[in-house]
This record gives structure tokens, C-alpha cells and sequence, in this order.
């Protein structure tokens, strides 16, 4: 067989009688363009494309055309015609084909459960149980599987039952069927995406290449396109896509002689952005939900384009056209028809809401019916095969939705004579039915035809080969997937993460500036260190307090590993790159931006402190905190790596960090940590930097002894004592010897810590780079061989049903079997009946005029509506349509006020009237993001939305059931008890619109896509529902994309909006579309009887890619229209007929629907019914607590009465002062996710208020599980407090913990972002801890910060009640180890020449009437040491209950930040 693509066989050997279904033909490129030219005749016009590249047009298409001036005839560019000669040059020069068919045979899908099976929600309550049950029953396992006992196996159930068939190069499959019938199962398991099954059995193989060979060799030529748009918000559109191409660029080999990779990717960006429509939006970011950026139907075209640039030859499409109007998607669904037919790929595609358009392109159709194959043939004879088994005809309806609809069992009409009983129903009986048919037995022979085919004739698969290989850079290895190496990799994704950070304005700027000032701060309390003793214990202080806040910056990772896994999934499986080199990437591009922050940082700490001045210790300095840096940064992307979820990172975090801290060799020296713990240490990359820094710093310096260093010394009003070190007096600084003024550093750091500066360099720095080494190399080795996957959306989690609930569900059930079938289907809805009797004098109008909206733009203001009118009267359903990017979203969002940027012009009136304060109230909106609280069910989801959206004078059973109602019309009987974060894309959109009606809105109705991302069926249910509540009164907007024309006609008026938020038309619709076909036609552009009016007039305004019909711009027509004129003056008697109306000026207008009170009420239930549902949330935060204060007792165990011990006992407290950051970290994204700042479902102080309060039982359980292992595990209460005293340190801890929880709500309150949120921590952590007086003692600090900083911070207050509570009264006995060592002048005893200095600052002689040897101990009581402190036992009470009004300070502030600062950019 010849390589050549004219000699591909394909899959067209059954008589059809369609363009695609003659006799056996090959795909050539006459063919596919004789094949696209016939189209185009039969269903609307060529599909033409900007391009720099002027074409000539034929005699066909000028007339189609007419009326377009020679500037757009010069500036055309034919995708057809761009491919068709690509296509030809490859061949002239000998670049091979790609053509793989694809067969599968027996192919079957089973997931983990049963049947019946259901994964129900942990709760706390799970969480403690399994915590303590879990090594149990993992021992248990671990023994079981060696015991000669039965093993239970895993219970699956099949989601794709057995099934087969073939696609051959050059061939369409279209696969529909409802949701949750297996669609998108079906293209993963084509695309080899198989990860979240748990068997696929059965055969699929790609031009004769097995399914294993193809994910080895072969994976990024079968791509799966994902439902969702998953993208790197901060990247601009060109950006996105030039990274896939740089990826994917084709090799000399591969490519055109003389074309270089440059132009090659500049040649294919421009013909994917042309081919698209997106040329303008090149340049604009991506966006997400947070990030505004391009329109979701733009996001939903660079997904497309991102795809397209694998040049992947078998591709698989799922839903791809959900969020583009109906002329973008027949564009590209025609884009893949003429790249399938030139190129030779195989499609398979799923759809819903096809229109016939699109239905028609397809070469094979293939319907499932719950997993089951029940039709795979010719489209054009799938609509006769099931009215031939007994289904009733419905002319009216769209070829796609019918054939859907026959599978629904509530959707389907049997023919006259006919019934369930008669004709095939179950999917079972139509799978019977269909194997048993012609089309069954076609589609066995044609498989065993192209099996034989590819097992004798391998010509494509060895082109396929010789292609894929050409295609690779020079020095890939030929069995690898890739297309550029592994450095090639490395160098384009540091590009991209470069360009990501950099682009990040906001995130870089307020990274470097916190940094910088933590940098002064840590600098300003250090200021200027004496090179003396009493500079000695601060310069470690300093050292350590500067490592501890450079390497847990990195602590940030954590999150951003896991917040790109869904990213690098994708881009993964599109074999972009492999996972290894992303981590290369983000070490590389992070490299500037860290080095240039740390340098700063460390300037300002290492100079202002006075650190040991030289070249050489000041980049020592800097390498060690910089490298220790880069250790910790790998340490936490590890974590982030390897953990399913954000908790377990923290919980496993928390497991290390504390110790990292504790074993650094600052808080407690390697001499003193217990012997079972002290190996931490050697693990830890802190300790390493600590001693190396320490080393560093004392082997340049010589301290000299003086102050309270020297005993005995002279108090006030004493001159006994020398004034300097005289012979009779010691030095109490570590590494002293006697009578000598100075200390070396060396002997200070050897007797202080045991640290010896020749280690500096030959152990510390090594072992520093060896962490970096590790770390990284853990990183390949996590993301290679341990990828953690995003999840799929086919796992589903219920709540436990109660008793109501129960019963509630059974009488769904009962209902949902009692329906018959429908007997009228798709009939025209009768709104124009004059039977109406709703009674809407009472109802009030809703009118706009001269609505415009700007929004900033760097260098001035973008227009984005210009000049809207229109109104919405009770009782009507009007549409909002447009092209992708026209504004719809923006204008529905203006309207309904939810815009809270830029500059809104114009009258938006009610009944003629301004907006009241009650308007929100008054209105419910649907939006296009679906958000909710996840942990909710369907069911008290809407149940919440009723209680406080409805009037509160309305009976709580009388929400009930309206929302059983709801459930009933929206078809979620079977989903009541499921959580909303395990709904898919569906079932979330039904929920949202569920939630807004739920509230039974007095005046408008706002809805945004409402029936993106549905079927036919669900979208038809909605709108005709819709309908219904138009018909009994409800004023409805609502956008909508891709209608079908049965469903267009349901609405009364459509506004039509062009690019530019331009009004094209404003009016009425009329019965079967008559009245806007009219106006079309009138203005040169009629509507031909078989086309969908809908889709019909987007292209002829010029919607899509192709160029619209006429001379003039759709706006200028209209605004000499008569319709416009008969608008406008509609719009006055309207505004006229409501001034008239009496206002009812007795009612009070109300925000919201119900009182503070029952507000606060319902909020608090929904919180504590989320937070107990939450037990990652809730136990991790336990956890947390209960480690910390284990471990550091462990550390610390049962202290004795030396002053070591009462150090320890001061560090020991002080470890309490940390919850609040650890509190912090995972309160703010909790409470940023829950903010709802412009729904006005309930006041934002009800929102403040109930956050707070849900987390108040946990933070008393966690305070007290801190409190429990601390006080005995460590022997506290050995003072005079005694007993009384551990219980007042619990008080204490409970407000520190509410301070905490109130302090980290009250930072989420003033932030726009988690990723801002978290940038403040570090800072004020470091402010609140430093400034406490325990890391800069109180005398030691400047006076600056002792006047107000340390009054004004929290934990002075904290470690002032816990330290007198603990110390008060607490006898001090000083190890051998401890005594200050001192010969007495000859003849006196100790007592006589140093009892005058004991008296004078207190402590005790351990030998008074020595005459040799003295032995003083600093301290005999704890007073003796808070007292120089500024510390009072009698204060305690005074510092607790500051602490306390510290806590309702942030609750206050929370509140009014809740209510005046709005972050949700719109």
C-alpha cells in the first residue's frame, strides 16, 4: 500500500445516501474538498478566516458574500485551502502521514462499588474514630494477607458494558447520550485516559498498535479535550498557546525545508487564533473566576487551540462547545471536519444541544444508554433506525436531541399502537436491538474488515511510526512520547514559569515589600549589637530568628504544588513535557526573583544588627541562609507533591516544623536534647545553617566581658567590686576562662553549643547542598513515579439520610415512578393563549435606557456596552444573545447590579422608578461560575437559599415544599443527599439555577447560560419550565447560547447583542420565530426554512469566524429601524404606566427578606453542619495542636528546678504564642472561600459573626487538647500557683486560640486573596512574637520599641499570665554545670565578699562559708527572673483579660471589613 493519504481506506462502506456515505471511497483532498464544498451549500456558507494571506474567491462564494467590501476579500484566509497546501508541500517533501483508525473491541469500564453502592461523607466524629482504629486495622491487613483466610475482594461496577466498533482516518464520531450514560467514559477510555478506573477490559488499538504501546510510545497522539477549561490565569492567550507549540514544534525532519522552528510556531499560532476568532484577545490573560480575563466562550476557544497544537491525530472532544453560541460552535465543529478530512485525523466527539448543523458533519453517530452501545452508524439513518423500532416521530425536534431523548425514559414518545412493552426501552433491550440489526452486523464486518487490514497491510502504521519519530528533536530517544527533549522541556516551561511570576505584579510586589520589612523589623529590634557579652545570647537570637523567617517563607510552596496539579495533568497527558521537568523548571525560574528578595533581606538583618562586618562573613552569610533556603523550598514542594490535599500537607508540615525549630540548636543545645531525640538534629537542615551561620558570625569575633556577665558587681549605690573583671570575680559567659576580659567567639560558640568552626565548611555547607540534591531529586522521583491525579467527577459522596430526609426521598421516588412518559414531548409551548389569568397589575416592569459600561484597561477606559435598551414586563421571558465575548454576561451583570468596577451609565428603572435598597432582595440571579458551600447537599442547599430569601412571614413547611418542587422539576430526586463538590458539571448547573428559584424572586429573574453544559432534554425541561413561571407572572432575563429553534421560540423578546456590547435587535420573537426572521429578511438576510433562526442570525450579524451578511454594520440598521423606535416608545408607556401605579409606602424597604436574628440563626447551622463535614479541616487543625504541644513536652519532659530548665520552661510557654500563625494559615482560605460579599442572600455581618462562632467549639477542644499535653507531660504547676495555677495557663489558651481564629478571619476580611492573605502572616507573626520579650529581652530592647510596640502586642500579655502564673513562687536549683565559679579575696569567706552582691540582684551562694570556689547561682526563686522583665504576678488577671478584648478588637474589625470591603471583582 502507497503512504500516501489518498490510499487510506475509511469507514464509508454502507449505502447512506449522505455526503459522507456512498460507496467505499478514501480520504484525499479532493474528495475532502469536493466533501466541504457540498456542505457548505447545504447548510450555511464557507467558513472563511482572517489571515495575513490574501485568497481568491470563487464565483459561489462572492454571491454568498455580497455586499462585503474588497478590504475583507483582500485580507481572507482559507483554513481549507492553508491545510489543503500544507498538506501538499509535506508530501512534495516526503514528511509522512499520521493516520491511525481506531477499533475497539468487547470494551468494558468498571469503577470501584457496587450497584447500589455509596461513598457517604466523613465527619469529624469519622475522623477521631479512624484516627485511632486505623494502625489496628492496618496491622491487621498486614498480617491477614499472609493467613490462609479468604480475601474479599473490591466490589465494581461496570459503567461501559462490552461494546465495539471502528473509526477509520478521515472520520467524525459523534457520541451522545444523557448525562451520566457514558459519553465521556468512553473518550477517556479511547484516550487512554484510564487512571480513574479500576478495570478496562477489552481491546482498543490505533492503526493496529496496542492501547499499552500507544500510552508508552505514542501518548500525545491520542488527547482527550476536558469538559473544563484548565488554564494558568495569569498567562496571556498567545503565551498559552506558544508554550504548547514550542513543545510540540516538529523537528528538521518533520518540518518544511528552509522553515525554521520560530516560523513554524508563528505560522501555526496565527492559523489557530484566525481560525478561532481570537486574534484580539492574543495578547489578553487567560483568566479564571479570580483573574479577569478573556470571556468564558474565548477560555473555551484557547482550550480548543491548545489541543489543536498537539497535532495529535486521534482526538477526543468532550463537550467542547459548551459556552459558545451556536455560531462559534458550528465554526468549529466545521474546523474539525476540514482538518479531519485533509489531515486524515480520527474525531470522536461528544456534544450536548447539537444542532442540526453541527449533527450533519459527522460520519458516525453512536448513542449510549447507560454504558450501552444502542446505535453506532450513518447519521443520517439513526433518526429512522429508532422510529422503525416503535418510537414516535417528532419532525419538530433536532436529529441529536431525538435521538437522546429516545434513551431518557421520562423524555421518549412511543408511535401511535406502540408501548414499552412493544418496543425495545430498557438500555438493555436496545443494545439486543441494535446487535441484532443490520447496523450491529455492518459494524462487526467493518471491524473485522479493518483488523485484517492493519494485521496484513501495516503501510499506515509504519508511516505513523517514521512520522512520529521524524518529528522528534534530534537526540530523542525514538521510544519516548515526547517531541522535545528533556533540557528542551526544562528551558520552555522555565520560560513560561518566569513569565507567570512576572506577570503576577500584584504577588511579586507585596512578596518583595513584606519581606523587605520584615527585614527592618528584624533589623530594628536587633539594632546594632554590642561585640560584648550582653550581645552574645542576641547575635544567636538574630541568626536564628532571620533562618527561621527566610526558610519558612518557602512554606508557600505547599499550596501552589497542589493548586497546578490539575494544570500539569492535562499538559501531561497532551505529553507536553514529563512531570520531572516542571521541577526543574519552577527551581530555575524561581532563582532571580528569590535571590534578589533573600540578598535584600539579608542586607538589611546582617548590617543593621551589626553583625561581624566583612566581605567574607556577610556572603558567607548569605550562601548558607540562601542554600538552607533553597532546602526548605524543595522540602515543601515535596509535601506539596505527595499529599492528596492541602490538610495532610499541613498535618504531615506541622510534623516536621515544629521539630526543625525546636532541634535547630537554639532553643535547646545538642547537649541537652533528650538522647531518643536528639538524631533530629541530624536531619534537619536548620541545624546544619544555624551552626554554620554561628560559626561563621563568632569565629570573627571577640567578645568582651562586662555587665551583668561579671560576678559579684557592684549594684546601685555600691563601689566594692571592681569595676571591671578584677581577679575575685568571674565571667558567667560560656567559654570564658578565669580573670579574662575577653571571650573568643569560637570558645563561646564550643562551651554555649558545642559548635566547632572547622565544621563550617567541611560538614555544614556540604550537607546544606546534599539537602538541595535530595530534595530535588525526591521532587522527579514524586512527580515520575508517584503523580498524585486530580480526581474524576464519576465519584459521588452522600450524606447520611435522617429520618425526614428518608421520607422526604421516598416520596420523590414514588412521584418519579408514577410519571408517564410525556404525552405532548416537544409541543409548542401555549403562551400565546389568551387564556391567561394571572392577574400581574400588581407585578412591576423592569426598563433600561442608554446603558453604558466602562472598565479601566492600562492607558484609559474600555467600552464594553454602549447604548442598551430594553425592558422586561411580569409575565415575560425574554433572551440575552450574542456572539462569545459581546457582553452578554457583562450586561446581565450591570443590570442586575452586581458590577462593582468600573463606570455604569444610564437609567436601569423599576416601574419607572430608581432601584430601592430592596432590589437585590427582589431579584435572583444565576450565574455562569457555579458557587457553592461544598459540603451542603442538594437538598439544603436549597433549603437554605428558601429560608432566607424568602419572605420570613412565610411557613418554613411551605419552603419545604417549594424546594421539593424544585427538586422534582429539576430531576435531582436521585442527587438530594449528594454533596455539591462531588456534583459534575450538569448536575452543579441545575443546582445553581435550583438555588435562585428556590427564592421565588417578587421581580426579576436573572439567568446567565442557564442551559450551558446540559443536554437537550435537560435544557428543553429548563426552558420550558422557564416558561412556565414567565406564564404565572415572573419577569425572566436570561442569556443563552446554542438554543435549538424550538427552544428559541419559547422566549417572547430577544435582546441581540454584536462585539462591542452593541444592540443589533430589541423586540419580540413571535410564533415560530416569524416576527425576527421578518426583520432579517427586510434587512437582506432571509432565513432559509430549515435553519435554525437562532444560529441563522449570529452569522448574519457576523458572529463567528464567518463575515456577515450585508453592506452595514447590524447596529446602524437598527437604529433606523422602526422596531427601534416602536421600543423606545414602548419603554416610555411603560415608565409612564408605573409612575402611576401607588406606591405601597407602608412597607418597609428591606435589604433582606429576614430578621438579623434568624439570620444568624440559619448561618451558624449551615457553618457547624460544614465545618463537621470538613474533618480534614477540623481534625488537622486538633492534630496540629495535640502534636505540637506532644512534641515539644517530649523535648521538654517533666523540667526540674535548674536555670536551664527554667529557660526551657520560658520556651515551653512561649510555644504557645505560635498557634495563632499555625491558626492563620488555615482559617484564611476557609474563610475567603465561604466570603459571598454580592449575594445578598444575608447581611456580611451575619457572615463575620457566623464564622467566628462555628469555629468557637473546636478552638475550646483544641485549646484544651494543647493545654492537656503541655501543663503535666512538662511539670508544670510547681510554684506557688500550684494546681489553680495550670487551670488559669487553660484560660489563657483558649484566648489565645480565639485570638488567633480572630486574627486570621480578620486578615482573610482585608484581603482580596488567599494568595494575599498568606503574604501577611510571616510579618505579623514575626511583629507580634519578636517584640513579646523573650527573643529581645525587655531590658535589652531599644526604647523605642519598649514605649508602645511591646505594650501594644497580644503576646506580651499571653507570655506576662503564663510566666508569673508558672514561675511565681517556683524554687530554683542550679545544676554544677550553672554556678558562676569565683575565688574570694584571701581570708573571706563567700558570704562576706559577694553577699552584698546577692542581696543587691538576688540568686543565691551555693557555698556561703567557702574561702575558695564560690558558687553562685543567678536565680533561688522564678521572680527573680520575670521580675527584670517588666513582668507582675499580680498582673495576670489584667494581661489574661486584655488578651480577651485583643479577641473582640478582631471580631469588631471582621465585622466592618465584612460589610465595607467588597473584593469580588466583577
Amino acid at each position: 500500500m502507497s503512504a500516501l493519504p489518498s490510499q487510506t481506506p475509511t469507514l464509508n462502506e454502507e449505502p447512506a445516501g449522505g455526503p459522507f456515505d456512498s460507496t467505499p471511497q478514501h480520504v484525499d483532498v479532493t474528495r475532502a474538498e469536493e466533501t466541504f464544498n457540498e456542505l457548505s451549500r447545504e447548510l450555511t456558507r464557507q467558513l472563511s478566516v482572517h489571515s495575513g494571506h490574501a485568497q481568491g474567491l470563487s464565483g459561489e462564494k462572492a454571491d454568498l458574500e455580497k455586499g462585503h467590501g474588497d478590504d475583507w476579500d483582500a485580507d481572507r484566509f482559507d483554513l481549507r485551502e492553508y491545510l489543503t497546501s500544507s498538506n501538499d508541500a509535506n508530501q512534495k517533501a516526503g514528511i509522512k502521514h499520521k493516520h491511525v483508525g481506531v477499533t475497539w473491541e468487547n470494551l468494558q469500564v468498571d469503577v470501584m462499588g457496587g450497584t447500589d453502592f455509596k461513598i457517604y461523607i466523613r465527619t469529624f466524629g469519622n475522623a477521631i474514630i479512624d484516627f485511632f482504629t486505623a494502625p489496628i486495622f492496618w496491622i491487621w491487613f498486614s498480617i491477614a494477607q499472609y493467613l490462609p483466610i479468604t480475601k474479599t475482594t473490591m466490589q465494581t461496577r461496570t459503567i461501559l458494558h462490552q461494546q465495539s466498533g471502528v473509526l477509520k482516518p478521515g472520520e467524525m464520531c459523534l457520541v451522545l447520550g444523557c448525562p451520566g450514560s457514558g459519553c465521556t467514559t468512553f473518550l477517556k477510555t479511547i484516550a487512554n485516559e484510564r487512571k480513574e478506573f479500576s478495570n478496562v477490559s477489552g481491546e482498543v488499538r490505533y492503526a493496529g498498535i496496542s492501547a499499552e504501546e500507544m500510552a508508552k510510545t505514542y501518548n500525545g497522539e491520542v488527547v482527550y479535550n476536558h469538559e473544563d477549561d484548565i488554564h494558568l490565569a495569569t498567562l496571556t492567550v498567545a503565551q498559552t498557546l506558544s508554550f504548547a507549540l514550542s513543545t510540540k514544534t516538529p523537528g528538521p525532519a518533520a518540518r518544511l525545508p528552509g522553515v525554521s522552528r520560530k516560523q513554524f510556531n508563528e505560522t501555526v499560532l496565527n492559523a489557530l487564533l484566525s481560525m478561532l476568532n481570537i486574534q484580539h484577545t492574543a495578547q489578553t490573560l487567560v483568566g479564571n473566576e479570580f483573574v479577569r480575563g478573556v470571556s468564558g466562550g474565548e477560555r473555551k476557544r484557547v482550550s480548543i487551540a491548545e489541543m489543536m497544537a498537539t497535532r495529535a491525530r486521534v482526538q477526543c472532544w468532550d463537550n467542547s462547545t459548551r459556552g459558545l453560541d451556536a455560531s462559534t460552535a458550528l465554526d468549529f465543529v466545521k474546523s474539525l471536519r476540514i482538518m479531519t478530512d485533509i489531515l486524515g485525523q480520527t474525531t470522536f466527539v461528544t456534544l450536548y444541544q447539537a444542532g442540526e448543523g453541527i449533527y450533519d458533519l459527522f460520519d458516525k453517530v453512536m448513542i449510549v444508554d447507560e454504558g450501552r452501545q444502542v446505535f453506532f452508524g450513518p447519521p443520517s439513518e439513526a433518526r429512522g433506525y429508532f422510529e422503525k423500532l416503535g418510537y414516535n416521530a417528532l419532525p419538530r425536534q433536532s436529529t441529536a436531541d431525538y435521538l437522546t431523548g429516545c434513551t431518557d425514559p421520562n423524555e421518549r414518545q412511543f408511535a401511535p399502537g406502540y408501548s414499552s412493552k412493544t418496543v425495545p426501552s430498557t438500555p438493555l433491550d436496545l443494545e439486543k436491538a441494535f446487535l441484532a440489526s443490520p447496523y450491529g452486523r455492518t459494524t462487526g464486518d467493518s471491524l473485522d474488515k479493518y483488523k485484517l487490514l492493519m494485521e496484513t497491510e501495516k503501510e499506515d502504521q509504519e508511516a505513523f511510526r517514521a512520522a512520529v519519530a521524524a518529528d522528534k528533536k534530534r537526540g530523542v530517544s525514538k521510544s519516548s512520547p515526547y517531541t522535545l527533549g528533556f533540557i528542551g522541556q526544562v528551558k520552555a516551561l522555565t520560560k513560561r514559569q518566569f513569565q507567570l511570576r512576572l506577570q503576577d505584579r500584584f504577588q511579586l510586589y507585596t512578596s518583595m515589600s513584606l519581606a523587605w520589612i520584615l527585614a527592618l523589623v528584624i533589623g530594628a529590634a536587633f539594632f546594632n549589637l554590642p561585640p560584648t557579652s550582653a550581645g552574645a545570647f542576641t547575635r544567636g537570637s538574630v541568626i536564628f530568628v532571620a533562618i527561621v523567617m527566610s526558610c519558612l517563607d518557602a512554606f508557600g510552596e505547599m499550596p501552589l504544588q497542589m493548586l497546578g496539579r490539575p494544570i500539569l495533568n492535562k499538559q501531561t497527558s497532551y505529553s507536553f513535557y514529563r512531570p520531572a521537568a516542571i521541577a526543574m523548571a519552577n527551581m530555575f525560574a524561581d532563582l532571580p526573583f528569590s535571590a534578589v528578595r533573600l540578598l535584600i533581606f539579608n542586607i538589611i538583618v546582617y548590617f543593621m544588627s551589626h553583625l561581624a562586618r566583612s566581605a567574607g562573613g556577610f556572603f558567607t552569610f548569605h550562601l548558607l541562609t540562601y542554600i538552607a533556603y533553597l532546602a526548605m523550598q524543595g522540602f515543601f514542594r515535596v509535601f506539596g507533591l505527595i499529599c492528596v490535599n492541602f490538610d495532610s500537607a499541613f498535618r504531615l508540615a506541622v510534623f516536621f516544623v515544629p521539630n526543625f525549630i525546636s532541634y535547630a540548636g537554639y532553643i535547646i543545645p545538642i547537649f541537652d536534647m533528650k538522647r531518643w531525640l536528639f538524631w533530629i538534629s541530624y536531619v534537619n537542615p536548620l541545624y546544619y545553617v544555624f551552626s554554620g551561620c554561628m560559626e561563621n558570625e563568632f569565629m570573627r569575633l571577640e567578645l568582651s566581658c562586662d555587665g551583668a556577665y561579671v560576678a559579684p558587681r557592684n549594684g546601685p549605690g555600691m563601689t566594692k567590686y571592681p569595676s571591671g573583671l578584677g581577679p575575685n570575680q568571674s565571667c558567667t559567659l560560656p567559654g570564658s576562662t578565669g580573670g579574662q576580659v575577653a571571650v573568643p567567639g569560637r570558645s563561646y560558640i564550643m562551651a554555649g553549643y558545642e559548635y566547632n568552626v572547622s565544621d563550617l565548611w567541611r560538614r555544614n555547607f556540604l550537607v546544606l547542598v546534599g539537602f538541595v540534591l535530595f530534595f530535588q531529586a525526591l521532587q522527579v522521583i514524586t512527580l515520575e513515579y508517584f503523580p498524585q491525579y486530580v480526581g474524576g467527577s464519576s465519584i459521588r459522596v452522600y450524606a447520611k439520610e435522617d429520618h425526614e430526609a428518608k421520607k422526604l426521598n421516598e416520596a420523590l421516588q414514588a412521584k418519579k415512578e408514577q410519571r408517564t412518559p410525556k404525552e405532548h414531548g416537544y409541543q409548542k409551548t401555549e403562551r400565546y393563549s389568551e387564556q391567561r389569568t394571572v392577574d400581574l397589575s400588581t407585578r412591576k416592569a423592569f426598563t433600561w435606557e442608554k446603558v453604558n459600561y466602562h472598565v479601566p484597561v492600562p492607558g484609559g477606559q474600555l467600552r464594553l456596552l454602549h447604548d442598551v435598551y430594553g425592558y422586561v414586563k411580569p409575565g415575560t421571558l425574554t433572551a440575552l444573545m450574542g456572539a462569545s465575548g459581546a457582553g452578554k454576561t457583562t450586561c446581565l451583570d450591570v443590570l442586575a447590579q452586581r458590577k462593582n468596577i468600573g463606570v455604569i451609565k444610564g437609567d436601569v428603572l423599576v416601574d419607572g422608578r430608581p432601584l430601592n435598597a430592596d432590589f437585590a432582595r427582589g431579584t435572583a440571579y444565576a450565574e455562569q461560575m457555579d458557587v457553592h458551600e461544598g459540603t451542603a447537599t442538594v437538598r439544603e442547599a436549597m433549603r437554605f437559599s428558601a429560608y432566607l430569601r424568602q419572605p420570613f412571614e412565610v411557613p418554613k413547611e411551605e419552603k419545604d415544599a417549594y424546594v421539593e418542587e424544585i427538586i422534582e422539576l429539576l430531576e435531582l430526586q436521585d442527587l438530594t443527599e449528594c454533596l455539591v463538590f462531588t456534583l459534575n458539571v450538569e448536575a452543579r448547573k441545575r443546582l445553581t439555577i435550583g438555588v435562585e428559584l428556590a427564592s421565588k424572586p417578587e421581580l426579576l429573574l436573572f439567568l446567565d447560560e442557564p442551559t450551558s453544559g446540559l443536554d437537550g432534554q435537560s435544557a428543553w425541561n429548563l426552558v420550558r419550565f422557564l416558561r412556565k413561571l414567565a406564564d404565572s407572572g415572573q419577569a425572566i432575563l436570561c442569556t443563552i447560547h446554542q438554543p435549538s429553534a424550538l427552544l428559541f421560540e419559547s422566549f417572547d423578546r430577544l435582546l441581540l447583542l454584536e462585539t462591542g456590547g452593541e444592540t443589533v435587535y430589541f423586540g419580540d420573537i413571535g410564533s415560530d420565530s416569524k416576527v425576527i426572521r421578518e426583520y432579517f429578511a427586510r434587512n437582506g438576510a432571509s432565513c432559509p426554512p430549515n435553519v435554525n433562526p437562532a444560529e441563522f442570525m449570529l452569522e448574519a450579524i457576523g458572529a463567528g469566524v464567518t463575515p456577515r451578511i450585508g453592506p452595514r454594520d447590524w447596529k446602524d440598521i437598527w437604529l433606523d429601524s422602526p422596531e427601534y423606535k416602536k421600543a423606545i416608545r414602548e419603554i416610555e408607556e411603560i415608565k409612564a404606566e408605573g409612575i402611576q401605579k401607588t406606591q405601597q409606602h407602608d412597607v418597609k424597604e428591606l435589604t433582606y427578606a429576614t430578621p438579623f436574628m434568624y439570620q444568624l440563626k440559619t448561618v451558624v447551622k449551615r457553618n457547624n453542619v460544614a465545618l463537621w463535614r470538613q474533618p480534614d479541616y477540623v481534625f488537622t487543625r486538633l492534630f496540629i495542636h495535640a502534636f505540637i504541644s506532644l512534641f515539644v513536652s517530649l523535648s521538654l519532659l517533666q523540667l526540674e528546678h535548674s536555670v536551664r530548665d527554667l529557660q526551657y520552661r520560658v520556651f515551653g510557654i512561649f510555644w504557645v504564642s505560635v498557634l495563632p500563625a499555625i491558626l492563620m494559615t488555615q482559617i484564611e482560605p476557609m474563610f475567603i472561600f465561604n466570603r459571598q460579599a454580592s449575594s445578598r442572600i444575608y447581611s456580611p455581618y451575619v457572615f463575620a459573626i457566623g464564622q467566628l462562632i462555628g469555629e468557637i467549639p473546636y478552638s475550646l477542644l483544641c485549646a484544651f487538647t494543647y493545654w492537656l499535653f503541655m501543663v503535666w507531660p512538662m511539670g508544670f504547676g510547681k510554684g506557688s500557683a500550684g494546681k489553680p495555677g495550670n487551670g488559669f495557663q487553660l484560660l489563657v489558651i483558649i484566648f489565645v486560640e480565639l485570638f488567633g481564629v480572630s486574627l486570621g478571619q480578620l486578615v482573610a476580611s482585608v484581603s482580596p486573596s488567599i494568595q494575599i492573605a498568606v503574604l501577611f502572616n510571616p510579618f505579623l507573626t514575626l511583629v507580634l512574637t519578636q517584640f513579646a520579650g523573650v527573643t529581645v529581652p525587655y531590658p535589652a530592647m531599644a526604647k523605642f520599641w519598649r514605649s508602645w510596640l511591646y505594650q501594644l502586642t497580644p503576646y506580651t500579655r499571653v507570655l506576662s499570665a503564663m510566666l508569673s502564673t508558672e514561675l511565681h513562687g517556683l524554687v530554683i536549683r542550679c545544676k554544677p554545670d550553672e554556678f558562676a565559679v569565683f575565688d574570694p579575696p584571701s581570708g573571706q569567706t563567700c558570704q562576706a565578699w559577694a553577699g552584698d552582691f546577692v542581696n543587691a540582684f538576688r540568686g543565691y551562694l551555693n557555698n556561703p562559708n567557702a574561702t575558695e570556689a564560690c558558687q553562685y547561682c543567678q536565680y533561688s526563686v522564678g521572680d527573680e527572673f520575670y521580675t527584670p522583665l517588666n513582668i507582675r504576678f499580680d498582673n495576670r488577671w489584667r494581661d489574661a483579660w486584655i488578651l480577651f478584648a485583643y479577641f473582640v478588637f478582631n471580631m469588631v474589625i471582621t465585622v466592618i471589613a465584612s460589610r465595607f470591603l467588597r473584593y469580588a471583582k466583577r
